[in-house]
């Protein structure tokens, strides 16, 4: 099954080996590094064979349609068409086609209310504060301290920052073999915010891996 960045549709889910595909729609934040990494997700659905199939929904969208409460407010009619169409052909549940929104902290506004209207409209997110780069950090080291909404100083902590020419593109190489341990980091840097803190709060933070295991069914890479 071959999938091209830029040119996911929304259509209906295909076949694979005679069974059929779930589909996850992905909004993301990023133009770049989201739907890289996204890409390298992908190329593991198809190794292994998983009946998970993945369209980032708004490839086309500029960055100023990017915003965490744009990318909700696009997000949520499509989950309710989808699970319009999912209760008239009688989906079991574990099939029916999800919805996710991957943005970032950064200094957006609006944030409260587009985690609130996502949750109401049954649109899963995944969340970094104060950006992705956090998640792609974690792949190689503990992160410490604070950020205070600068996403560059995470970038400026990536050990190959210096090596690519694309810094905002993730590459295989930078996380193969490194999920398990990844995750192991990030609930342990996410265990010091108390569940009272809202997330917009939590400074650093991602659960990136809530879209990974439960959107993608990917447990390792």
């Amino acid at each position: 099954m071959t999938r091209t960045r830029g040119k996911d549709t929304l259509g209906p889910s295909r076949q694979q080996h005679g069974k059929r595909n779930r589909v996850v729609h992905v909004f993301t934040e990023g133009k770049l590094t989201e739907p890289s990494y996204i890409d390298i997700m992908k190329k593991l659905l198809d190794e292994r064979e998983l009946p998970v199939e993945v369209h980032i929904a708004n490839a086309g969208a500029p960055g100023s349609q990017r915003k965490p409460i744009d990318l909700v407010d696009a997000a949520v009619p499509l989950m309710r068409r989808l699970t319009r169409e999912a209760e008239r052909n009688r989906l079991r549940e574990e099939m029916r086609p999800q919805v996710w929104c991957l943005f970032d902290r950064d200094d957006h506004q609006e944030l409260d209310r587009a985690i609130k209207q996502a949750g109401q409209g049954k649109v899963r997110i995944a969340f970094s504060h104060p950006c992705f780069e956090v998640w792609r950090l974690l792949h190689h080291k503990d992160v410490t301290g604070t950020f205070n909404q600068v996403c560059a100083l995470v970038t400026d902590r990536l050990p190959f920052r210096n090596e690519v020419e694309k810094i905002k593109e993730v590459y295989a190489n930078q996380i193969m073999g490194r999920y398990a341990e990844a995750k192991r980091r990030a609930l342990r840097m996410n265990a010091r915010h108390g569940d009272h803190l809202p997330l917009p709060g939590r400074d650093p933070y991602t659960d990136v891996f809530h879209f990974v295991e439960q959107g993608l069914g990917i447990t390792s890479y």
